[in-house]
């Protein structure tokens, strides 16, 4: 059974730029360790665009932030020196740790415009390892291990799953799939952990007789282990073992108040490094408890 529908929310991040929101959903804060996920675009940039559709410097702390593309670029530079560009099916896999600043930037859509469509996750870290060291690592090729059968194109981002795994390191359980399909295509879905979600990107599917349309997650129950796409689709499937209570402001993922409170005073004193090759600007830290995030 499909335990519930959670649709995507319309959010504007500024500068033209919106993005439908997923999770965290007022009835169902995460899925597994996942506990944020946006869908941008998909959304032409005009060569030219405006710098304030880019994503200036912010920071995470107690999260990994998944980047993946559909079609587009961005480039991502961060406080530990990282430059790195990120295409269509590649991944960004930024691990926050104790403490990271980073920002996004259309480049590529400036000078010659462009078509952005991806997703961009948070998952959160067990408490053991919110404090790690931040790291950044970017995948692509036979990091993130491919199949074409039956209809169904997939490739694994993250974790372990239809027997293949993704190069870029966890920290608890997880596994986080993209999918391509041809209608009339039957997918299987993951059944090894706890919590589970398959989000529509486009196209329709059906489950158990029921159908769905694009920008839509389900969350599944265990029973579930497959759909049909009812036309030419693009899906994700992901979930893992959960992680425990998360609380979250603006950027900002921990299992302590106290310690979201402590990055946010860190964050408005100038405490946070800032990126060396991108420091000449910041997003400041909101004065409302509930200021959405920005993309990661």
């Amino acid at each position: 059974m499909i335990e519930m529908m959670i649709e995507q929310r319309r959010r504007s991040l500024g500068g033209g730029l919106e993005v439908g929101r997923v999770l965290p959903f007022a009835r169902r804060r995460m899925v597994g360790p996942f506990i944020f996920f946006d869908h941008m675009g998909p959304l032409d940039l005009a060569a030219g665009v405006d710098r304030s559709v880019d994503v200036r410097p912010h920071p995470h702390i107690g999260l990994s932030t998944v980047t993946y593309l559909f079609s587009g670029e961005v480039m991502h530079r961060d406080s530990l020196g990282s430059q790195q560009a990120i295409r269509p099916q590649e991944v960004n896999w930024m691990t926050a740790g104790r403490g990271i600043t980073h920002s996004e930037r259309f480049e590529k859509a400036r000078a010659m415009g462009d078509h952005l469509h991806g997703i961009q996750a948070w998952v959160a870290l067990p408490q053991g390892d919110e404090e790690t060291a931040p790291s950044f690592s970017h995948h692509e090729g036979e990091n993130l291990p491919q199949w074409d059968a039956g209809g169904v194109r997939g490739q694994v981002i993250a974790g372990a799953a239809y027997g293949l795994t993704a190069a870029a390191r966890i920290h608890s359980p997880l596994f986080y799939v993209h999918l391509e399909l041809d209608a009339g295509a039957r997918a299987e879905i993951p059944t090894n952990h706890r919590e589970r979600a398959l989000y529509i990107a486009q196209g329709a599917i059906e489950i158990e007789g029921e159908q769905y349309t694009a920008g839509r997650m389900l969350v599944l129950g265990p029973d579930v282990s497959c759909f049909l796409a009812l036309e030419p689709t693009t899906a994700m499937v992901l979930g893992g073992e959960p992680v425990g209570e998360r609380f979250l402001f603006w950027n900002f993922v921990s299992s302590s108040k106290e310690r979201l409170a402590e990055a946010a005073a860190d964050w408005q004193a100038g405490r946070m490094k800032l990126p060396d090759a991108d420091h000449d600007e910041f997003i400041p830290l909101p004065s409302a408890d509930t200021a959405p995030p920005p993309m990661s």
